[in-house]
């Protein structure tokens, strides 16, 4: 993202602020270096031009181009270089600025982005590398040329106080363009950074005043710096340093006079190499802090989100040991479960229904184990007594304090009506298999449930050669009473013929309504034919007392039909036998009951 001033009358302001600070540095520089031809420890305008670029939209650089360009070369014009060296200089340094910033526009065109700073780094690094040592080869050509110097001398001297020029200069100018004075810290912070500004300022002075060998001393207060201010330490210092140092040097003080015979030139070279120790030193750290900071942010973010999650999520959220001892409680636990955070975390008495208690410490101890997460369902203990269904979701997680022991975290959340549902819902399939499998009037099985029943009691009788009897009954003159009385008197004699019958069989028979008036009835392991008999007069007997129904008290009678096998036999056999014997039994004058034996079909 870039900024830009809005109007004409503020980017005429913006441009002159640029070329102002452009014109001074590349002055200041080249005073510094004492004499025509001579080159600056550092070169600070070219950061400032590419940092100010970068900071700036595109499509409005050719004005700031002009006013770079013309900065440049007025300030070495006052220095007093020549016209031809002073525009020949020019350009080389806005060959330099133009191939970083193009480079760095046309691969990172959002500076801003913190994910790109990394391969922000890389890319401004090598343009760097490649756009000095394309304008050191120009500049040290018409040096050479114009002064009869070394080129290879001229060429070093260039490309070393171009490179620690820009990479000091142009991100600190493309930091405080974007970020102001929070570059230098928070408010409470600023008189800090003055103060180790300071330091770095008064070490140096005391080095290059003195003629002894005392240049680390300046390193420590740089390093500090470095540490507590990041890059803004760095930069600033740095430049401290290296304008103390010119200064110094070129008034013929300080520990580099020591060295005979290497001329200003030589000097100047051993100042730019203490410089860019001093860069190699603090370069680092800075970035280390730097990179420290953004982590220490993304964690403190990363942590505000998690107890932004836990705190106003409805699930309740707890961290606790492998022992059972919590950690932290979310608040929810309060509207869930009616306790109060801090009275779950000192209390350790169970909350879990004591039926669930193994199937919850096991799923705990196969997260332990197995280091996957598990889900279970339990009912916890709420605070007024009753329990709360909660379906959580347990996992591991390291122990913030305890190196290689594992934590435990899960989310729990209440399902208290999702299990009412499903316990409803499965009650409800059981009355409808129930309702499927019964006759609604009688309460007696039905059709389909006596097709089962007869199918499995035919096979258990062929496996083990087992004795089988199987009842049809009926009510006599049943369609008369219906006739006469009307249905709801007939389904009153069909209840109580139905209760009758069913008190006159064994608990293992099976009573079953067929449909209308006929009934029937499944004797297994009728040891004799006589145990089928017997049922059948018992209901003959039952049949005699009257039934009261709809205030009115009808007698009614029953025939039965009785199919009787010792051996294997088959559904249809059977049933055909039975309705043959209630045929033979209406036919003898009903209120009787027949009996037929069958075998195998």
């Amino acid at each position: 993202m870039n900024s830009s001033p809005a109007t004409p009358r503020r980017l005429w302001l913006d441009r002159s602020a640029m070329a102002l600070l452009i014109g001074a540095t590349a002055w200041l520089s080249l005073t510094l270096a004492r004499g025509p031809g001579e080159l600056a420890a550092i070169w600070i305008g070219n950061g400032i031009f590419t940092g100010w670029l970068l900071s700036r939209p595109t499509h409005s650089w050719p004005g700031y181009v002009a006013a770079g360009l013309t900065a440049d070369v007025a300030g070495q014009l006052v220095s007093g270089y020549s016209v031809p060296y002073a525009a020949s200089i020019g350009v080389s340094n806005l060959i330099e600025v133009l191939i970083v910033a193009g480079v760095v526009r046309r691969l990172v065109p959002d500076v801003g982005d913190p994910k790109r700073w990394i391969s922000l780094g890389g890319i401004a690094t090598g343009s760097t590398l490649a756009a000095c040592a394309i304008s050191g080869s120009l500049a040290a050509s018409v040096t050479s040329l114009l002064y009869a110097s070394s080129f290879l001398m001229n060429f070093v001297g260039w490309y070393a106080a171009h490179v620690v020029g820009m990479v000091i200069v142009a991100t600190s100018t493309l930091v405080v363009l974007r970020e102001g004075l929070d570059l230098f810290g928070a408010p409470g912070r600023r008189w800090s950074f003055i103060g180790s500004m300071l330091l770095v300022a008064a070490i140096s002075i005391v080095v290059f005043n003195f003629d002894y060998p005392i240049l680390f001393m300046a390193y420590p207060p740089l390093l500090l710096g470095a540490f507590r201010h990041r890059f803004a330490g760095v930069a600033v210092g740095v430049i401290l340093l290296a304008t103390i140092g010119s200064i110094a040097t070129s008034m013929g003080r300080g520990p580099l006079w020591l060295v005979q015979d290497i001329g200003t030139t030589g000097r100047i070279a051993l100042l730019q190499i203490y410089i860019a120790g001093g860069c190699l030193m603090t370069i680092p750290v800075a970035l280390a802090m730097a990179e420290r900071k953004r982590l220490t942010a993304r964690v403190r973010e990363s942590e505000h989100r998690y107890r932004m999650l836990a705190d106003y999520s409805h699930d309740v959220v707890v961290r606790m040991r492998s022992n059972g001892e919590r950690l932290y409680v979310s608040p929810s636990a309060k509207d869930m479960l009616g306790w109060e955070p801090a009275e779950m975390l000192t209390s350790r008495w169970g909350l879990v229904h004591p039926d669930d208690r193994d199937r919850q410490a096991q799923a705990m101890a196969e997260v332990i184990a197995s280091g996957e997460p598990q889900t279970a369902i339990y009912r916890v203990r709420h605070k007024d007594g009753h329990y709360v269904w909660v379906e959580a979701v347990t996992r591991p997680i390291p122990s913030e304090d305890r190196a290689g022991e594992m934590d435990i975290i899960y989310a729990g959340r209440d399902i208290s009506r999702r299990v009412a549902a499903e316990q409803a819902l499965h009650a409800s399939r059981l009355e409808l298999e129930r309702l499927a499998r019964v006759d609604t009037l009688t309460g007696l099985a039905n059709r389909r449930q006596f097709d089962e029943r007869l199918s499995v009691a035919l096979g258990r009788a062929q496996r083990h050669r087992l004795p089988i009897a199987l009842m049809y009954l009926d009510v006599d003159r049943f369609k008369l009473i219906n006739d006469n009385h009307g249905h709801a008197v007939g389904d009153g004699i069909l209840r109580a013929f139905a209760r009758r019958l069913a008190n006159s069989v064994r608990s293992t028979d099976l009573v079953a309504r067929l449909g209308g008036d006929e009934f029937v009835v499944i004797v297994e392991d009728a040891a004799l034919p006589d145990a089928a008999e017997t049922i059948a007069r018992k209901l003959i007997e039952a049949m005699q007392a009257p039934i009261p129904v709809e205030e009115k008290s009808l007698t009614v009678t029953t025939s039965v039909g009785i199919a009787f096998s010792s051996t294997p036999t088959d559904a249809m056999v059977l049933m055909s036998a039975a309705d043959s014997a209630l045929y033979e039994a209406k036919k003898a004058g009903r209120n009787t009951y027949r009996m037929k034996s069958v075998g195998m079909s």
